[in-house]
């Protein structure tokens, strides 16, 4: 049962409510406890309104686009939001594609190249929504979502809107640092390309990362951020750790740097074989590694 504080921030809420939602269903790892409450606002003036009655009611609110994270097995406190309904794609003229933030990126890739809108080739695989993959700075070696932004649509705090220029925003590799609120949409720089070219250049990506990482077992993407001038999955490698278990939790021994889901893992599971490896890494290489993968929910 929901608290009473809560039931009444969503009262007036039009898009969908699902309380005690098993947060497995909602991730890639497929693992995680209960959120108390998944919300999926119908549309943004839906979200400003939940946005602005849970900070009044001092309500915790998670938004999650659903890869690279890990939801802890007590699942997560208050509200979780799902900007599924986020899924404009609107071809402005010129360079310029507005795109919501729940979009999912092969999603994007699909309907850009059907309408020869290149510069997103360097995102073939990568599965996460637009929100998600800019927020993490996601890319690959061929580019990053920040060589293609133009500007992002950021819901704050109080529930007002913003339009923040690419220059004004700050990105490192694997991360960014944007102001606090929801990155409901953005605007990213399209490349009008030949559609055939721009569908033999995914379909080479993709084959390619089908051959490299584990695709087949559920996953939460790269766990390790790449350190400066070396690989990470080559360091877990290097110290024994490829294939290593605890539960269910294993490190893949396609790509070491992926931890997979072979039955039926707990966040714990997974949070011990990464600890494990980290501590590993740094003995035997004297490399410590920064985690990629966002850890969420109570501890």
């Amino acid at each position: 049962m929901l608290a009473a504080s809560m039931a009444s921030a969503l009262n007036t809420l039009q898009g969908e409510v699902r309380v005690n939602e098993p947060m497995w269903r909602h991730v890639s790892f497929r693992i995680g406890g209960n959120a108390d409450a998944l919300v999926i606002p119908h549309n943004i003036e839906d979200l400003q309104g939940l946005v602005v009655q849970t900070r009044r009611a001092k309500i915790p609110m998670t938004v999650i686009g659903g890869t690279n994270l890990l939801v802890r097995d007590d699942g997560i406190e208050g509200i979780v939001v799902s900007l599924h309904q986020f899924q404009e794609i609107q071809y402005e003229g010129g360079s310029r594609l507005y795109v919501g933030g729940g979009v999912r990126m092969p999603h994007l890739l699909n309907v850009a190249t059907k309408h020869g809108h290149g510069g997103f080739e360097f995102a073939a695989g990568i599965p996460g929504t637009v929100a998600g993959s800019l927020v993490m700075n996601a890319g690959t070696a061929r580019g990053e979502m920040k060589d293609v932004l133009q500007a992002i649509h950021l819901l704050d705090a109080e529930g007002q809107l913003h339009v923040i220029q690419a220059e004004a925003l700050e990105f490192g590799y694997r991360r960014s640092s944007f102001p606090p609120g929801i990155v409901v949409g953005a605007w990213l720089n399209v490349i009008p390309s030949s559609v055939k070219q721009l569908a033999l250049s995914i379909k080479s990506a993709l084959r390619k990362r089908k051959q490299t990482q584990p695709l087949t077992l559920p996953s939460a993407g790269c766990v390790f951020r790449n350190p400066q001038g070396d690989s990470a999955g080559r360091l877990i490698e290097h110290a024994g750790f490829k294939g290593c278990r605890v539960g269910d939790a294993a490190i893949s021994t396609v790509h070491a740097n992926f931890a997979v889901n072979v039955g039926c893992a707990m966040a714990r599971d997974v949070i011990a074989l990464v600890d494990q490896v980290r501590t590993g890494v740094k003995e035997k290489t004297g490399t410590l590694l920064d985690l990629e993968l966002t850890i969420v929910g109570r501890e």
